[in-house]
């Protein structure tokens, strides 16, 4: 049964790596309301297949995947539900020829990801940090510093989606700063504020700040290859709130030991341990737990969306299908 056929509920809802913690009470309602049985269980447990068996609904939490084998595996599947906004991991088009629905949350975190944007870059080129450690042991002299403004500087957005737009936005009208994009699509109406279209090579040699708001799917894995990060202007900072599979370690890694560039990245928790090992040597690089989205306005518009992607999709009206 594909989605185009009306479902009063879900016989059973899978839920992979969810805690109870992950919804608030209010959303875990709602799911029972729509769900004959619900199985919050780990993706690794000795269990799951028996479950992927009968399932009709998969949850996945963001920055898991259900590929070919998975959707296989998953007979009576109707509906894939990713608690975020990234679907590089899942394969939507095997999905959709399977008559399988697949949703993420869109537009939930595009505020706090783009504040984000700038609380890091001014953290860093104000030396926040230092400044407030410093007055912890008694020395309030302001001798050593010499901060770096935003405005009049070159800021590259690459990726102009909603956060992109939201931060080039920011940028320009906020800081004043030269505001240059670089997306697969140029788009004109957002030109209108002033941002300039840009081929993404110039973009990379003559920007002093460059943010990555680019999706991952199999088309933009290593997009920042070792050719463009080459390119990259010396001095520059790189801020990166997107899936970290758009760089290139390796390449990163030749230029971060230079010491020309600093990389900002705040999903330091989707890489590998051995790799944030290696990366962690180098001076010139800094990382955040995943923190961009993460405020009280965002996670309640995320678990609201998450459970009324579900509620439209029995409803024969999906929202926030990807496929």
């Amino acid at each position: 049964m594909g989605s185009s056929m009306r479902m009063s509920m879900f016989h059973k809802l899978l839920l992979l790596n969810f805690e109870k913690s992950n919804l608030k009470p209010e959303y875990w309602l709602r799911i029972d309301k729509i769900s004959k049985e619900k199985i919050l269980i780990k993706a690794d447990s000795p269990k799951v297949k028996t479950h992927l068996v009968t399932a009709d609904c998969l949850l996945l939490k963001l920055g898991m995947g259900a590929d070919r084998a998975l959707i296989d595996s998953m007979p009576n599947l109707k509906y894939i539900g990713m608690y975020g906004t990234g679907y590089g991991r899942i394969d939507a088009a095997y999905a959709k020829k399977k008559g399988i629905t697949v949703c993420n949350i869109a537009g939930y975190a595009t505020e706090g990801v783009a504040e984000f944007v700038f609380a890091a870059l001014l953290e860093h080129l104000r030396e926040i940090t230092r400044a407030k450690t410093q007055v912890l042991s008694g020395d309030y002299s302001e001798a050593s510093y010499t901060g770096t403004q935003i405005k009049g500087k070159t800021f590259g957005v690459i990726g102009l989606g909603r956060i992109g737009e939201r931060v080039a936005e920011i940028a320009s009208k906020g800081f004043g700063a030269n505001v240059l994009y670089w997306s697969r699509k140029q788009k004109k109406d957002a030109e209108k504020s002033g941002i300039k279209y840009t081929e993404l090579d110039t973009l990379l040699k003559i920007s002093d700040v460059l943010s990555l708001h680019m999706s991952f799917n199999p088309e933009t894995k290593g997009f920042l290859n070792e050719k463009r990060i080459q390119l990259i202007k010396p001095k520059a900072i790189i801020i990166n709130t997107a899936p970290m599979e758009l760089v290139n370690i390796t390449a990163l890694e030749k230029r971060l030991k230079k010491g020309d560039i600093t990389f900002i990245l705040d999903h330091s928790d989707e890489l590998d341990p051995a790799v944030a090992k290696r990366l962690s040597k180098f001076p010139n690089r800094i990382l955040y737990p995943p923190i961009a989205y993460t405020t009280k306005e965002a996670t309640n518009l995320k678990q609201n969306i998450f459970i009324s992607n579900l509620e439209n999709f029995l409803k024969s009206k999906p929202t926030n299908k990807v496929n």
